[in-house]
């Protein structure tokens, strides 16, 4: 019988000490090592996703993961502020502005990459 207890997400990187230092220190989430050299990453609401080291890595081209925040343009700001870019789509089919923000198609919306380049978004409730 499938009867799960827990469940998580993982992702590839290719450097995790680059993302050890991106999810912990940009973006302010908790961070722990394993002794297997994976990282525990600790979302806002407890749930936990883990990050493993791949050498062949490719990014993912889909959003990993997303960050529903209040205020898209506060956190937008904030990113920006340290260094993280969110201006990553030059496409006509996801129109955004000067900052990367898409409004109007959806929920507001802006999409970052990790160090690895995975894609991550920060959207409106």
């Amino acid at each position: 019988m499938f009867t799960p207890v827990h469940a998580f997400s993982g992702f590839s990187v290719d450097d995790i000490d680059a993302a050890r230092s991106f999810y912990s220190e940009k973006l302010g989430l908790t961070v722990a090592d394993d002794d297997m050299g994976i990282l525990r990453i600790t979302l806002p609401g407890g749930a936990e996703v883990i990050a493993y080291p791949k050498p062949d890595h490719t990014p993912a081209t889909f959003t990993i993961l997303n960050f529903v925040v209040s205020d898209v343009d506060a956190a937008v700001d904030e990113l920006n502020g340290r260094g993280v870019t969110t201006k990553i789509y030059e496409d006509e089919n996801l129109p955004t502005d000067e900052k990367g923000v898409m409004r109007d198609n959806g929920p507001t919306i802006a999409w970052f990459r990790d160090p690895a380049g995975n894609v991550l978004s920060v959207i409106s409730q």
